[in-house]
């Protein structure tokens, strides 16, 4: 394809260079107000500083790390990509239709299918064309050469794929098969989901064909199984439940009256047919009924217009679902960001490697030219996709700026301490006192906080005005070149119509497109239609300042790292205001306010300079005459109710206009209904549909309050302009005579040579007279630190006002400049005053300087005050830290040292460096000598360090580790002191309290006589522990000592209701421990007193033992009584019914199998028998037993364990008590039946005996005597219980009496006791 325009870029012409002199160079604001008339003709600008200016760069790069922007080139520029949506929109037609769209070639070119359709769409239309034979015009205007018969070609091309596509736009249903010609290239469309800025959902993206998977279930109904149909599916292969016949709007054949009464007959076998075609609503020619990729809706293929003579290959979609995807609305255009983080390092290795692999040499010997004939040629190419990386809108806030800032992270040398305070310092233009947004009082990232840009070949920035069409400047501090494109401010407007003519199609879908910043237009392309374009390259160490208003763009030839800011001089306050009444056209954000710039201006009306007093109070004028008109049109709508409010307390985000989205400040309308939302005075009527009465006008300042604040600059702006206009109106009679005597040749004679010497030196005089009295206070920088030469000396100062007396004429300024120069010579007497002290307070000396510096005069003892400031104020700061002496740490006086170095020699300064390097020996001494004794091994004596630590006492400064040193003996102190209370007066202490102490000592670096004697006694308890747990635990135990010792306290219920009840009864009684778990016990064993009260709390938790035994034994010998469900119980470990030969446990009266039981065949008969989860320990013999509680109390250590072992005996001691007292008799024959043991009848205090001697951990003969003659005493009576097939036969023996203690039963009853049973 041919392009309509040439395809060699033609660079525009260059914008204007100034070169600044050192004088200019000094005043910023000055000079740019100087060039303004011939750069804003421009737009842009560059300027060049003068030789020598270089700031050292200061920003961190080891801490900058940043996430670029992407950018694929061919979708910046407008025009290019207006076609890749078109290709995007024609790709997804057909494929949608399953075929795939490869783009044709024509005359070996690849054919450019947006301009073709935009041709014949603009000819009328395909019709139209070939109608009236116009395809050779159209091959013409596409840039083919005539007598090729390309026109044929065209129409062909056309017809096969954009005119589908065309009838589909204006309604009709043409859906013809898309064949492809094999040597056309195939179209792969950008993947738009990439290059949002916004991720759309999947539906909402062309680039979802390229992603989805081949296979996809479709929808079914529940319970059928979802299969992976053939995407070219005909019917007679595919089964599914049919759907209902569905009516769309579609154009269908007519058909002939006989087939409609078909039709009405296939109405009934569609019943029992799967699919029927929406069109004709017949289900026959299931071979040619095809179904819908997206819906399932079913179509003949001869049904469709015109009908389809094969298969779609790939998915295949009906009109309504192509109607609907084709239909979505474009999502907006942006940057995406990159998936990787940068360095400066990392960034510049990828810039550069990219740039050398692309041009195929070293990146310095590209010539720029060749970058930029590159770079416009492939974002007019839709063929090539290159892809870069901008690493753009870098806050400097959190990096640091490339500029030296005071008191930022980078020190600057002495010779480099004047770019700090430089006028041209982007951190310090923004807020220069001729720029009104110092007036701003919020730190606006990119306007008032610089931002920064690292860019890369190719890298751009797209057209674009600044916010609230201010200036801006940007520096390239290193790298390769920048180059930037500008349009003046007044072509503004110009260069927005030309680009949305030529890409409508953009801001149809995205109004505020230029607002973005994410499209380019070649500039050639806008030069063409009459836009004035400039062209620079702005290389390292360079300016390029934009003017309000002004559009530009550009990109970067290769790795540079730039920084930009913004500023406002007085010329930009009208057009400041334009913008805003612009904003709200749009309905765009402000990002401030420009009445509350204005009138925080106002309120500094006296210290204003008088040019930006001027262009204020003209601002002013029109703000207020506006703000009156608007509230007489609110109170004539009947708003009568009003409120101040202070609009500078609230965020910009909750005073902004619903409608519009201007932040208000004068004033603002709210309603009731609504107080959260609020309009400006310009749509009252957008509010809400209340009526306006119950509207309130919210104000910040009455109209009667804004009068003194405009009054004010009005003073200060009129007094210029008054005073101006005599001086203008002398010099004009004086000049009118010396033009009066040209005019009338009078002779050169030595009065007119002295007329007009007088009025040279009067324009002189005039304009430094004024200049002094103005008291500008820029920014200067002096070259090899020389005298400025805009500024006078004493003496010419003296000298000049001689002069103005003794001019022929009336200078006004002259006694102000005589009160100037007594102001100076009364300065120069109390600088020497000051000076001849040994040290004078810094506040006298600011206050000197400050003085000093509003004269703009040069005073040579200026320097000397700054010297001697310096040195008070590091003699204060040595002073102030000296009399605090718990803040004056080692590194303070390091810090103060360091600064002290590089004062300028003085006595008082040489003897406080004297004492605070005296002061640092010493500490650092006694801080390495304790550091040394709190890790000293062995470890130092408490009366060591007690003698070190008064020695450190005098010294005057903050020492941490003589601080640790000294706490460390006060807990040593406190530790020996607990440590002796523990033992005191034959006290026995508890292992934890003992344990927590010993823990505590090792963490206290000091010796402590009393510790081996405590960790003895713990190695001793520990040695103890280990004694009793082989003499109890069984082998695997999973149990603890103290939990074999301690009565069990968790194996039923925790209170009976007798026992709560009594407790409500008496609510004056302590509250008791809560003793439901081991943990419980263990913590009030140990945090008992005393021995007693330890027992008394583990005979608390043996009585609920009882308590919570009798409830299981009674729940267990009730599953063998007999019920009338007849279900079986379920037992043993296994949880299933009885089976066999069954085992009951003496003590919880479960029953076992005797499967299931350890070691059955070792269980000795005539014995009682425990289950395993009754049987907890070894239960040695009470002799082995005894010797543990005597080695205890030897120790003198009381632990839980050791309470819970002297309760056992203690408990087994009353029981042996109990069995004399009550003890059977025995069967005279002394033999017992060992295995057929029926049920005998035993009372209820011989069952708690039997019961208790079980509990115990201990074995006793008593119990075995008791038991035998238990066995003996009674005579065996025997029950079975044979049970039937349905009883899965098993043979038990049942217990027909309650456990003891039941109420319903005397105490004298008696119950049958069974052990084993076949």
């Amino acid at each position: 394809m041919t392009h309509s325009r040439p395809n060699e870029f033609i660079p525009p012409p260059e914008c204007p260079v100034f070169e600044p002199s050192w004088e200019e160079f000094a005043d910023p604001f000055g000079f740019i107000n100087k060039i303004r008339p011939i750069a804003e003709n421009t737009g842009i600008c560059k300027i060049r500083p003068p030789p020598g200016w270089q700031p050292p760069f200061a920003c961190d790069v080891d801490r900058l790390h940043f996430t670029p922007r992407i950018q694929r080139l061919n979708e910046l520029e407008a025009q290019t990509r207006v076609k890749l949506n078109f290709l995007d929109q024609i790709a997804k037609f057909w494929e949608l239709q399953g075929c795939t769209l490869k783009i044709p070639h024509a005359e070996r070119k690849t054919l450019d299918l947006y301009v073709l359709y935009k041709l014949v769409k603009e000819e009328g239309g395909f019709d139209v064309v070939c109608k009236e034979r116009k395809w050779t015009q159209i091959a013409l205007k596409m840039g083919f050469a005539p007598g090729k018969a390309v026109g044929s070609h065209l129409r062909a091309h056309y017809e096969r794929i954009l005119y589908p596509y065309y009838l589909f736009q204006t309604g009709n249903s043409q859906k013809p098969t898309l064949t492809n010609d094999t040597k056309d290239k195939e179209y792969k469309p950008h993947d738009l989901l990439q290059r949002q800025s916004v991720q759309p959902v999947e539906t909402c993206t062309i680039a979802r064909r390229a992603k989805r998977t081949k296979g996809r279930c479709f929808k079914s109904e529940p319970g059928e199984v979802c299969e992976k149909p053939n995407l070219r599916r005909r019917m007679g292969s595919y089964v599914a439940k049919p759907e209902p016949v569905k009516k769309i709007p579609i154009q269908v054949k007519e058909e002939p009256i006989e087939q409609q009464v078909e039709g009405e007959k296939s109405k009934v076998r569609a019943k029992v047919e799967q699919y029927i075609c929406l069109v004709c609503e017949g289900g026959g020619d299931e071979d040619r009924l095809l179904l819908c990729d997206g819906c399932d809706d079913s179509y003949h293929t001869f049904c469709l217009i015109p009908p389809l003579h094969d298969v779609p290959k790939g998915d295949w979609r009906c009109p309504k679902c192509l109607a609907q995807e084709c239909g979505k609305p474009p999502v907006a255009f942006g940057f995406e960001q990159a998936s990787r983080d940068y360095t400066l390092r990392t960034f510049g290795d990828m810039a550069d490697s990219f740039k050398s692999d692309y041009f195929n040499m070293p990146v310095h010997m590209v010539p720029t030219e060749l970058v930029e004939k590159e770079f416009w040629r492939l974002v007019s190419t839709i063929e090539e996709d290159v892809t870069v990386e901008y690493g753009a809108d870098i806050a400097s806030k959190d990096f640091g700026s490339g500029f030296p800032v005071k008191n930022g992270t980078f020190k600057v040398s002495p010779e480099e301490e004047d770019y700090l305070s430089s006028g041209w310092n982007l951190n310090n233009m923004p807020v220069l006192d001729a720029s009104v947004l110092t007036h701003v009082t919020a730190d606006i990232c990119g306007m008032k906080l610089p931002w920064l840009y690292v860019g890369m070949c190719f890298s751009s920035f797209c057209w674009h005005i600044e916010d609230h069409w201010s200036y801006s400047i940007n520096y390239l501090h290193w790298g390769e070149p920048k180059t930037w494109y500008g349009a003046p401010g007044y072509a503004a407007e110009q260069l927005e119509n030309v680009m949305k003519s030529l890409a409508p199609e953009l801001f149809e879908s995205q109004p505020d497109l230029l607002h973005q910043l994410v499209t380019i237009m070649n500039p050639n392309v806008l030069m063409e239609h009459g836009v004035p374009i400039y062209r620079t390259n702005q290389c390292a160490g360079e300016f390029v300042i934009t003017f309000p208003r002004a559009y530009h763009s550009g990109f970067n030839q290769g790795f540079n790292f730039a920084e930009a800011v913004n500023f406002c001089t007085a010329d930009w306050m009208p057009l400041g205001r334009q913008c805003v009444e612009h904003y709200r056209s749009l309905n765009r954000y402000c990002v401030f306010s420009h009445d509350e710039m204005t009138c925080n201006i106002a309120t500094k009306a006296d210290s204003l300079e008088l040019e930006l007093a001027s262009a204020v109070q003209k601002d002013m004028c029109a703000m207020i005459l506006e703000e009156k008109m608007l509230r007489e049109k609110v109170y004539k709508l009947g708003v009568w109710h009003s409120h101040q409010v202070d609009y500078d307390l609230l965020p910009d985000e909750e005073r902004q206009c619903a409608k519009c989205r201007t932040t208000c400040y004068l004033s603002a309308i709210t309603c009731p209904c609504s107080p959260d939302q609020l309009v400006c005075l310009h749509h009252i009527e957008d509010l809400c549909s209340c009526p306006a009465r119950s509207y309130t006008l919210n104000y910040k300042y009455t109209l009667a309050e804004l009068k003194p604040l405009f009054q004010a600059l009005t003073a200060r702006a009129e007094s210029y302009e008054d005073w101006a206009s005599k001086v203008n109106k002398i010099l004009k009679e004086l000049r009118s005579l010396v033009v009066e005597a040209e005019k009338k040749s009078y002779p050169e004679t030595d009065l007119l040579s002295h007329l007009r010497q007088v009025i040279q030196n009067a324009d002189r005089c005039t304009s430094m007279a004024q200049q002094l009295l103005n008291g500008k206070r820029q920014t200067r920088y002096r070259s090899g630190g020389g005298k400025s030469q805009n500024q006078l000396t004493v003496e010419e100062l003296r000298s000049f006002v001689n002069q103005l007396y003794d001019l022929p004429c009336t200078i006004r300024q002259a006694p102000f400049l005589k009160a100037l120069l007594n102001r100076v010579e009364q300065f120069q007497q109390q600088s020497s005053d000051l000076l001849a002290e040994d040290m004078p307070g810094s506040s006298a000396l600011q206050s000197l300087l400050d003085e000093g510096a509003g004269m703009d005069v040069e005073l040579p003892q200026l320097a000397v005050l700054r010297q001697r400031l310096e040195q008070a104020r590091w003699v204060e700061a040595v002073q102030e830290a000296s009399d605090q002496p718990a803040d004056l740490s080692l590194d303070c006086m390091r810090r103060l040292i360091d600064q002290g170095v590089g004062l300028t020699p003085h006595a008082c300064v040489e003897r406080t460096m004297a004492r605070l390097q005296e002061l640092l020996t010493v500490c650092e001494h006694w801080e390495e000598k304790a550091h040394n004794m709190l890790t000293a091994r062995p470890r130092h004596s408490i009366e060591t360090l007690e003698a070190a630590i008064q020695e450190v006492d005098s010294i005057p400064a903050y020492l941490p580790s003589c601080l640790q040193l000294k706490d460390c003996v006060n807990r040593a102190k406190e530790w020996i002191m607990e440590a002796d209370a523990l033992q005191a007066g034959g006290r026995i202490p508890g292992l934890a309290a003992l344990s927590e102490l010993v823990s505590r000592a090792r963490s206290v670096p000091v010796m402590l006589e009393p510790l081996s004697r405590l960790e003895s006694l713990i190695s001793e308890v520990q040695a103890w522990k280990e004694s009793a747990a082989k003499t109890f635990l069984l082998r695997n135990s999973s149990h603890s000592l103290l939990e074999v010792l301690c009565p069990r306290c968790e194996n039923g219920p925790q209170k009976s209701k007798s026992k709560k009840a009594k407790d409500v009864s008496v609510p004056c009684k302590k509250v008791e421990v809560k003793l439901d778990s081991l943990f419980d016990v263990e913590k009030a064993l140990s945090t008992s007193k005393d021995t007693v009260s330890a027992m008394a709390t583990l005979s608390e938790v043996h009585q609920k033992e009882l308590e919570s035994l009798s409830m299981l034994r009674t729940s267990n010998e009730s599953k063998f009584q007999s019920s009338p469900s007849c279900l079986a119980p379920t037992v043993c470990l296994c949880h299933t019914v009885p089976a066999g030969p069954m085992l009951q446990c003496e003590l919880c009266r479960d029953a076992y199998h005797s499967g299931c039981v350890p070691g059955f065949k070792d269980i000795q008969i005539g014995l009682p028998w425990l289950c395993p989860l009754c049987k907890r320990s070894e239960k040695p013999p009470l002799d082995k037993v005894l010797p543990l509680l005597a080695s205890l109390q030897r120790i003198r250590v009381r632990l839980p364990e050791g309470d819970a072992l002297r309760y056992v005996i203690e408990r087994t001691v009353r029981w042996q008590h109990k069995v004399q007292l009550v003890s059977p008799t025995q069967n005279p024959n002394g033999k017992v039946s060992l295995i057929f043991l029926n049920i005998v009848k035993l009372g209820t205090e011989l069952e708690e005996l039997l019961v208790e001697g079980l509990l115990m951990q201990v074995t006793l003969p008593e119990l075995q005597q008791l038991y035998s003659s238990l066995l003996n005493r009674f005579s065996p009576s025997q029950h079975s219980l044979q049970s039937s097939e349905h009883d899965h036969q098993y043979h038990i023996a049942q217990d027909r009496s309650p456990p003891h203690r039941s109420p319903p039963h005397s105490k004298g009853q008696v119950r049958e006791h069974p052990q084993l049973v076949y």
